[in-house]
């Protein structure tokens, strides 16, 4: 989409909320692609956007909330009207109502929710004690239950007569319970091949995989890598049948941890960020990994003023040692990548933290060796000395063991003290090879220094 088209829908939906033309945003959300209407919300100011969910209906505007950042959901539906955000949760399904309400400021979200059908509002109670990265945390309660002793005549009966509710429902499988009971699944191809009189128990599909509702996200991960299913019920201890987690559902929750975890890794605390947020807010979140980042940095460069005396007898060294920091640091950087990704698929466990070392160390040596005669070779050709190129080629080397070891493993450890491991490995990660390599460099440099000068 070109640039001058982009700023036309901006201005002509801005157009349309002032003039409160509620049949032509309806059909103009209707004509755009899923990225113009992102954008084109994204580039409104708080007023209109509050404005704009006023005029349309809560089923648009419940389209809206699934299109849009969660992020931006939460900022929307936190500065709706009260009737209004309670109408537009009370169309989504029950997934996306927890991830919002769960969000929003305590007063804020028992407002909304006093608001809400009551029965939206109970099931939303019940969802959001769970961890959002459990089956409870991320299945949905839109799903088709009966009674063993029903029939299939009366259960086709009641979805004929109920499509109209039934029509998001995820209808692919039946499940069947009994006594509050989890007892199987149905096929719907089989309901419909069954004659009418034919109850469900005689044609359920017992003994179905199912999932407790306190399974964690690695555990569905692997569920659904295992088995090629649509979606698989949740139940409690007990066998209750409480919900369906859906492997679309997964899949975008392991993105989204994904996509948080490279974000802390980068320094960006607290979750997601969109440019749309407060200032204040963004600053903060990002203030609170820097304040702590320019201490350890500071402490790094303590190690160059032990050492200024050689540093000044040795004034090209300080070409080399901002190179032997940034190579160490980007080698232990892919060995978090690794660990932390390995992680989250449950390759590794925290407890394995010899094996990840020991695995480490000989990559580390391999390329601690190449990286080091690359460096060592170009202080040698910019200075014609070849101490000067053992020296910064010696540190490097075993800077870069040093920095695949800690890289490896350090997620691991923060990980089993229940510390977030993406957010804490890369500060510790940068002030150790930093430290390191500075004290290496200006050591070996130091005894060798009637060499260097």
């Amino acid at each position: 989409m070109k640039v001058d088209q982009v700023t036309n829908t901006v201005e002509e939906l801005s157009s349309l909320i002032a003039s409160s033309g509620s049949d032509a945003i309806h059909e103009m959300l209707e004509s755009l692609e899923t990225d113009e209407i992102i954008h084109a919300f994204s580039h409104l100011d708080k007023r209109d956007r509050i404005a704009l969910l006023d005029l349309i209906s809560a089923e648009d505007g419940a389209r809206l909330m699934e299109f849009i950042p969660q992020s931006q959901a939460v900022q929307a539906i936190e500065d709706a009207e009260v009737e209004t955000a309670a109408s537009i949760l009370n169309e989504l399904y029950s997934d996306d109502q927890v991830d919002i309400i769960a969000e929003l400021d305590k007063a804020d979200a028992e407002a909304i929710l006093d608001e809400m059908i009551p029965e939206e509002a109970d099931n939303i109670r019940r969802l959001i004690e769970y961890d959002p990265d459990t089956a409870g945390g991320i299945m949905v309660t839109e799903y088709l239950a009966f009674e063993a002793s029903e029939t299939v005549g009366e259960i086709t009966k009641m979805l004929r007569e109920n499509a109209d509710q039934y029509e998001g429902y995820h209808v692919q499988y039946i499940y069947v319970i009994e006594e509050g009971k989890f007892l199987g699944v149905l096929q719907m191809r089989d309901v419909l091949l069954s004659r009418g009189n034919t109850q469900l128990r005689s044609i359920v599909i017992k003994n179905a995989l199912v999932v407790k509702d306190t399974d964690d996200l690695d555990n569905l991960i692997g569920f659904f890598n295992r088995y090629d299913f649509y979606g698989v019920p949740v139940v409690s201890e007990s066998q209750e049948l409480l919900g369906l987690v859906l492997r679309k559902d997964v899949r975008e929750a392991e993105s989204d941890k994904s996509n948080y975890e490279l974000l802390e890794t980068q320094g960006i605390v607290g979750g997601e960020e969109l440019r749309t947020m407060p200032v204040l807010l963004r600053s903060k979140r990002r203030l609170s990994w820097l304040s702590v980042n320019i201490l350890l940095n500071i402490a790094a460069a303590s190690i160059i003023a032990l050492y200024q005396d050689t540093l000044q007898e040795v004034i090209a060294l300080a070409i080399f040692l901002p190179v032997i920091s940034d190579m160490s640091g980007c080698s232990g950087n892919q060995a978090v990548a690794v660990s932390l990704r390995e992680l989250s698929l449950g390759v590794v466990k925290p407890y394995e933290l010899m094996r990840v070392l020991m695995q480490e160390v000989k990559v580390g040596l391999i390329n601690g060796a190449v990286l080091g005669a690359l460096i060592g070779l170009a202080a040698y050709l910019y200075v014609g000395n070849p101490y000067l190129g053992l020296v910064v080629g010696g540190a490097l080397a075993i800077n870069t063991v040093v920095a695949v070891a800690i890289g490896g493993t350090i997620p691991l450890f923060l990980k089993k003290m229940k510390v977030d491991p993406a957010l804490a490995s890369g500060p510790i990660l940068t002030t150790v090879t930093d430290m390191l390599g500075f004290f290496l460099a200006l050591t070996f440099a130091g005894a060798s220094l009637e060499y260097l000068t």
